[in-house]
């Protein structure tokens, strides 16, 4: 199997081509590629697969071996391939968390629609009835959390100091929380001067990565549903660069725009 490494603010990737020959991998084998001591080594795999809704599908693999239903760094680096291919500025990629459209941006940045936020309990989705905006976590040492679905379940915490905050013991817990049946990525979030917010991710099946697309997304809504920051776009400052997220008020729409880049080739 040929493939391609990138990654998005260091949120990186395997992106394998089964647009002409659909193949099933076992899970044993997508943990393999993934692990970054006996494979490639990636936060998560990406297969491409022939859509017949847009220009390609997209199926994002978590090293291990679940399935996610959206990846927004991940959608911008399969979005340039895409877009190089065609020589076009924009096209649409179907994902398990619906079709996104993608398109260039200046600066050799590659935007992404990420679409409208789910925010209702049993879109996220929770275990029960629960406000999403104040999601207590039973947690004594944690602040009320933000719930909100883009594309998969996130959890946002706002801590005074992210660069010190237990982002992996509390993460794991809260992944596995039985509040999220299906689990959830967690961001630890700080809000800074003019409106930045600094972000370090537990993601669902991966651990700590540098980045998160989704995660980023879901930061933005829930810290303008909170009123932590003035206007609908914000910079945001991950351990592998930096995102700007903005959501619209025409549409409610959340539009993600960020960095893409090529690490090199190769055959599995």
């Amino acid at each position: 199997m040929n493939f391609i490494k990138m990654h998005g603010a260091g949120n990186d990737f395997v992106i394998l081509d089964h647009r002409n020959e659909a193949k099933t991998l076992p899970e044993a084998e997508i943990q393999r590629i993934c692990d970054r001591h006996f494979g490639v080594g990636c936060d998560q795999l990406v297969v491409l697969e022939a859509s017949q809704k847009a220009d390609i599908r997209a199926r994002f693999y978590n090293p291990d071996g679940s399935e996610s239903g959206a990846c927004g760094n991940a959608t911008r680096c399969v979005a340039d391939i895409v877009m190089k291919e065609r020589g076009d500025m924009r096209c649409a990629i179907e994902t398990g968390g619906g079709v996104l459209e993608a398109f260039a941006a200046p600066g050799g940045l590659i935007c992404v629609d990420m679409g409208v936020p789910k925010v209702e309990w049993d879109k996220i989705p929770l275990s029960g009835p629960h406000d999403t905006l104040m999601l207590h976590l039973g947690n004594n040492t944690l602040n009320p959390a933000v719930a909100v679905n883009m594309g998969n379940p996130h959890c946002v915490v706002f801590v005074d100091d992210a660069e010190n905050a237990p982002v992996e013991r509390l993460g794991r817990a809260i992944e596995h929380s039985p509040l999220f049946p299906q689990r959830t990525n967690v961001e630890f979030v700080q809000v800074l001067e003019n409106g930045r917010l600094r972000q370090r991710t537990w993601e669902r099946g991966a651990g700590e990565t540098l980045a998160c697309g989704s995660g980023a997304c879901a930061v933005a809504v829930a810290a303008i549903r909170r009123g932590l920051i003035d206007g609908r776009t914000v910079e945001i400052i991950l351990n592998g660069g930096v995102l700007q997220i903005e959501w619209r008020m025409s549409d409610g729409h959340v539009l993600m725009t960020g960095p893409v880049a090529y690490v090199f080739e190769g055959e599995i």
